[in-house]
């Protein structure tokens, strides 16, 4: 999922557009050599020594990985997916609500 991640950053760069990741790995210095080999540019959180289990998912719900949550530009929740539901769906949901966001601060 990197690769697209990284690109959808690059290709969004100056958009009303954050990436936000949680790692579930339980060990944090081999998430640090991830971030750094992977080139993660974007805010990742750690969700502690119980991976899966970890505080971040226990709040959000999440019971399977990857879950990805895309939230529009007020923090609703709009899409979700249990797995990847595929690069191309993806990048039709945020890029509909970033022209969404785009179309709502013109206006204002």
């Amino acid at each position: 999922m990197y690769p697209h991640e990284r690109s959808l950053v690059q290709r969004l760069a100056g958009k009303p557009f954050v990436l936000i990741g949680v790692n579930s790995d339980k060990d944090r210095e081999k998430i640090k050599k991830d971030i750094a080999s992977e080139n993660i540019t974007w805010r990742s959180f750690w969700n502690g020594e119980k991976g899966t289990q970890g505080p971040i998912s226990a709040e959000w719900g999440v019971r399977g990985w990857p879950t990805m949550y895309v939230l529009d530009a007020q923090g609703r929740i709009r899409y979700k997916s249990v797995g990847s539901p595929g690069n191309e769906t993806l990048d039709k949901w945020i890029e509909g609500l970033v022209e969404e966001a785009e179309k709502g601060a013109a206006g204002n």
